[in-house]
């Protein structure tokens, strides 16, 4: 509460009490402060707030109780004054928001105001969730009770933007054992997500109007980004063997590809096309964005070689993220950069967020070196492997007339095409899947290019496995209802 104007300081007080109360801020039972304690806050006589409490007092809105003090009545209220922010008529973001706004990241759900909370899906094959139930939690909350100890909490040391020194070290030689990803760790920036790090490289690398090439179909929050820092993107299609890299755009000066476990097909990009992208960096003077963002969970043989530990003239910057391999909720992840560009990232870095989190980074580094990161992936992709085969044999089963599931081997979701001619609106498809507590992506959400794709991306981070069956037998028959008439 503030004061700005004089006059009937009294009405004024009252005024602002109640709009506090009808809207909320100040709660039933809530108790307000001594009238003697807001007088002084205010810098008016005592007489003034206790006319005001009387007037609230008198009209229902507060109970006084002798010897504890004044209180918001406990009644229910007909709060029918919403707080919310001024209208604002007369401002307006770019135009460019506006569409950004409107599209929503795939599975994310709606977050429109009013639209209410989304009830929890029954069947939840959403993408790119891992199940938190597989994480060690107990063993992750010792050890970032034991980083926050009081030395470090009173001192106020605010950690370089680059991030936690025994965390980049970590980083370093866990993605260089387990990816054979050539740095140390002066070349590790740690980040908010890997969604922090693109958004540093694009503040770094695009000029305004200038041209980013990102997989058709892709990741579309990373599409969203570059548009929102004022490029002119472009989707390139992607066959079996990744990135049609002779369909790249010649003026492009930007490549985002995630070329170990294609988002959202799931294919890898053959040695031959990670050879020929290089080379078309290095001609043009690109630079290739390599997020490597679940290849961890991998179910058959050894990947093949990043991108990065092939590029030997320093046009790839490579892009991790811890929240798929532990939790959601821990936003943090790295970008490794050649040297030429690390200053202006790290620049970029410190006006973005100015400095890191320290407990949780060295909590992190902790649970690498220790060899705990190790033993959940190992344990998760056992896991992960169960899921992904019984989604793949009841495609295979049960989904023939419709579906083709598309070759994959890691990760935490796969995609299956839908088949030509098979005479079924996926659009309805989704909306049926919807109301029968269904969360499962349509292939066309991951579609920046007209026109769209055909199928679904099942995730299977999120889903117990002993629902996976009946949720899938659900879905075969939503399948088998959005069939056209004629081919009913």
């Amino acid at each position: 509460m503030s004061l700005t104007e004089r006059g009937d300081l009294t009405a004024r007080i009252y005024r602002q009490l109640l709009d506090a109360i009808l809207d909320g801020r100040l709660r039933s039972g809530e108790r307000l402060p001594p009238t003697r304690e807001l007088a002084q806050r205010l810098d008016v006589s005592r007489t003034t707030v206790t006319v005001a409490y009387e007037r609230l007092t008198a009209e229902g809105f507060l109970v006084g109780q002798v010897g504890a003090g004044t209180f918001v009545c406990a009644e229910p209220l007909n709060r029918t004054r919403p707080r919310n922010a001024p209208p604002g008529s007369g401002v307006r973001p770019r135009r460019l928001w506006q569409s950004i706004a409107a599209a929503s990241a795939p599975g994310s759900g709606s977050d429109a105001p009013g639209s209410g909370p989304v009830p929890p899906p029954i069947y939840d094959f959403r993408v790119g969730v891992p199940d938190a139930r597989l994480f060690p939690l107990e063993t992750w909350r010792r050890i970032v009770a034991r980083e926050l100890r009081p030395a470090l909490v009173y001192s106020a040391i605010y950690e370089a933007p680059p991030g936690h020194a025994g965390l980049r070290e970590a980083i370093a030689r866990y993605i260089g054992i387990s990816r054979s990803v050539r740095a140390n760790a002066d070349d590790v920036l740690v980040t908010q997500g890997a969604q922090q790090a693109l958004d540093i490289i694009g503040r770094v690398l695009i000029e305004p109007g200038g041209c980013v090439a990102v997989e058709e179909p892709g990741y579309h929050p990373a599409r969203l980004l570059f548009e929102s820092l004022g490029a002119r993107v472009t989707g390139v299609p992607v066959d079996a063997e990744g990135l049609v890299v002779s369909a790249i755009p010649q003026h492009a000066r930007l490549v985002y590809v995630t070329p170990s476990h294609q988002f959202p097909l799931g294919t890898p990009m053959s040695l031959g096309r990670r050879t020929a992208l290089l080379e078309w960096a290095e001609r043009r003077g690109a630079v290739v964005i390599e997020d490597d963002y679940d290849s961890e969970f991998r179910f058959e043989d050894r990947p093949l070689e990043p991108l990065q530990s092939l590029d030997r003239s320093g046009h790839v910057i490579y892009v991790g993220s811890f929240s798929k391999t532990m939790l959601p909720m821990l936003r943090l992840g790295f970008l490794v950069a050649p040297a030429s560009l690390q200053p202006a990232l790290r620049s970029a870095k410190r006006l973005t967020d100015w400095y890191s989190e320290i407990p949780t980074q060295a909590a992190l580094a902790r649970f690498i070196d220790e060899g705990l990161l190790a033993r959940h992936i190992r344990k998760a992709t056992r896991e992960y492997a169960i899921r992904h085969g019984q989604i793949l044999t009841t495609l295979r089963r049960d989904f023939t007339d419709w579906l083709e599931p598309v070759p994959s081997a890691a990760g935490l979701h796969l995609c299956a095409r839908l088949i030509p001619g098979a005479g079924v609106d996926m659009d309805r498809v989704t909306a049926l899947a919807r109301e029968a507590g269904i969360a499962v992506e349509s292939l066309a959400t991951f579609c920046g290019e007209a026109p769209a794709q055909q199928g679904v991306v099942i995730g299977y981070g999120a889903i117990p496995p002993e629902r996976i069956e009946p949720g899938l037998r659900r879905l075969a028959e939503i399948f088998r209802a959005a069939r056209s008439p004629q081919d009913a």
